[in-house]
């Protein structure tokens, strides 16, 4: 990165987009950028942040581009028919992925800490940044979701921090392929199974990551990355998980409604240990995020205490609120075993479950919609209710012919209550009609910052 360029983002108001500004702003280079939904005037209080930071926001038609001195920075993916995409092109702009010029940033810091895996990357990424923050190594840290802990007046979306330590911790991605150009000193690995990619694709991706690290913090609880991680003989291989060949172990759980206790076996020391984010899924989470931790020089003791502080993430299993007795929960689950996760940490406690589900797109319907169908066959119970609206889309040329109606469908034909209602606005009316006290209503979904905002109508929906 350079701070004497001009960097464009295309997309700037993006999960993995907007933290990314952030820190090259912070860093001192020039930022601006440009955002479908800006246009069509969504998540205003997200645009109004950008620009108080001095981060200059244009309508995506092109205008924004001005010089072939500028940097575009676009998602690889993007249509070239996008006025951004092609002003850059006409203008002779170079071009960089988010990933590309992040990967740039990661590398050239003296310690490094990436987060891999299908699920829970953002929040081991979270708690690996606010254990290493309290531990006084100033990190700087790039997630995906903003973090409630380093949330302020002036930081309401946190989902990166800029610090003048050495570590840099990341998530990093497996679906575009883009976790191949990252070289870490600590490689995280949460596991490994469907989402975006073939698993003979994301064991190739997967097993090339831990290689590279001088310490790879791996999952012996998930079947794929067992493995995947242990016929490898890696040196500095530490293993964490619920079994007790694990190095950094969970014991004597206890799961409370928001949140959980257990006992950490680690380094012949024992840790009764709190956590204030609910689900095995989060003890989990804890276990890599204190082995990373470790693995740079923290102490057993603080990182337990900091991961103790840990609040958690934006729809990360989020409590929106509670009426009349009905529970209102904002999730990001959209692959199967996210959703698992959120959907046993609701099981573990009684009373119905109303499910909604919009699905992050026609892709990944194709991808893992009968695997999705599954999970929400054998984890809802037969009084439970499932409804999904149509995939996001917020246009572009696409393959509609599998829609969330197979899902239903599949999900009905094994005996569960599941709807299909085209609009998000017909779902609210019927997640209204179904609700009474003691349910709790999980929104569900990836890719579309509105989802928090239906969360929030239809909690004040239950309140009239």
């Amino acid at each position: 990165m350079h701070k004497n360029k001009s960097y464009f983002f295309c997309g700037i108001g993006g999960s993995g987009m907007l933290p990314l500004a952030n820190i090259v702003r912070d860093a001192g280079a020039s930022v601006s950028g440009s955002d479908r939904a800006l246009d069509q005037g969504r998540l205003g209080p997200k645009f109004e942040w950008l620009q108080s930071l001095g981060i200059h926001l244009f309508p995506q038609d092109g205008s924004g581009l001005t010089s072939g001195d500028q940097i575009l920075i676009a998602s690889a993916a993007i249509e070239d028919s996008v006025p951004d995409i092609a002003k850059a092109k006409a203008l002779g702009c170079a071009r960089m992925t988010r990933a590309e010029l992040l990967a740039d940033l990661f590398n050239a810091a003296p310690r490094s800490v990436a987060v891999g895996g299908t699920s829970g990357k953002s929040t081991v990424t979270g708690m690996i940044g606010w254990i290493l923050t309290e531990a006084g190594l100033d990190p700087s840290i790039m997630n995906g979701a903003v973090m409630k802990n380093f949330v302020a007046d002036d930081a309401p979306f946190a989902s990166a921090r800029v610090g003048q330590g050495e570590v840099f911790v990341s998530e990093v991605d497996e679906s575009d392929g883009s976790i191949a150009l990252f070289t870490p000193e600590v490689a995280v690995l949460n596991n490994v199974s469907l989402d975006h990619k073939t698993l003979e694709e994301l064991r190739q991706l997967f097993g090339d990551f831990a290689k590279k690290a001088k310490v790879c913090v791996w999952n012996t609880d998930d079947a794929e990355t067992a493995a995947l991680i242990a016929p490898m003989n890696l040196s500095g291989a530490v293993s964490f998980g619920f079994g007790p060949d694990s190095a950094f172990r969970a014991t004597d759980i206890t799961d409370l409604p928001l949140g959980s206790r257990f006992m950490l076996q680690a380094l012949g020391e024992t840790h009764d240990v709190t956590l204030t984010v609910p689900g095995r899924h989060n003890i989990a989470n804890a276990l890599a995020a204190i082995a990373a931790s470790v693995a740079l020089g923290v102490g057993v003791a603080q990182a337990v205490q900091s991961v103790e502080r840990f609040n958690g993430l934006a729809r990360r299993f989020d409590i929106v609120g509670t009426a009349n007795d009905i529970t209102v929960i904002d999730d990001f689950g959209h692959n199967p075993d996210k959703i698992a996760a959120t959907l046993a940490t609701l099981k573990a406690f009684s009373g119905r479950i109303i499910a909604f589900f919009q699905p992050h797109g026609y892709g990944p319907i194709r991808v893992m919609g009968s695997e999705l169908a599954t999970v929400f066959a054998d984890m809802l119970g037969q009084d439970d209710h499932l409804l999904l609206c149509d995939p996001v889309y917020f246009g572009g040329t696409v393959d509609k012919s599998l829609g969330s109606q197979s899902i239903t469908d599949a999900v009905t034909k094994a005996g569960r209550n599941a709807e299909y209602i085209a609009t998000r606005e017909g779902c609210g009316n019927r997640i209204a009609e179904l609700a009474r006290p003691g349910d709790r209503i999980v929104i569900m979904g990836a890719r579309d910052d509105t989802l928090s905002g239906f969360a929030g109508d239809v909690l004040k929906r239950l309140s009239v």
